[in-house]
């Protein structure tokens, strides 16, 4: 059973102006997920094709951008690519091994963590946490950002998401 899904604050910044209350949910949950989670440096939530959908970059999530943006290279563009890839790796290598749906996939790095979950449709959730994470707590709150965003996240929403991240740009 999964939680409902609270009203976004007005502190969701303009990114968010003009959305639908499920787009706008949305967002407020990944502010939620990184603002909440001691250690997530950067979250991006990925369409089966690659396309980004939601991402914590400052410059499209928040009123004032950060000084210094982290995640790879400061660039949600790059942590989309980057879920993308490692997603279709993954899917790849469970289909050869008959080891049925890919669920989470963690990369442990000397100086960061790399977490991809599956959504919906294919859909991904990408984190890029610090080094000291605590991972099983990130896991844990990026499964419940799965299940109160898999449900709302139809192909209507996905094109609404897709077309404000170019109208970002």
């Amino acid at each position: 059973m999964t939680a409902p899904m609270r009203t976004p604050s007005s502190s969701a910044g303009p990114a968010t102006y003009g959305l639908s209350s499920e787009a706008r949910n949305l967002h407020w949950l990944l502010t939620n997920l990184v603002e909440e989670v001691p250690g997530i440096l950067s979250v991006a939530v990925v369409s089966s094709d690659g396309l980004l959908l939601l991402s914590s970059d400052p410059e499209r999530n928040v009123e004032r951008p950060a000084p210094n943006p982290t995640g790879p290279r400061g660039s949600s563009a790059d942590l989309a690519t980057i879920v993308s890839g490692l997603g279709s790796l993954t899917i790849g290598a469970a289909k050869l091994m008959d080891g049925g749906g890919v669920k989470q996939t963690v990369v442990a790095m000397a100086e960061g963590s790399l977490f991809v979950m599956s959504i919906s449709d294919g859909s991904l959730l990408g984190v890029h946490a610090t080094p000291d994470c605590d991972m099983t707590v990130v896991a844990y709150h990026m499964a419940l950002f799965v299940g109160r965003a898999g449900h709302v996240l139809t192909p209507e929403l996905r094109s609404e998401l897709r077309k404000s991240m170019e109208d970002a740009r």
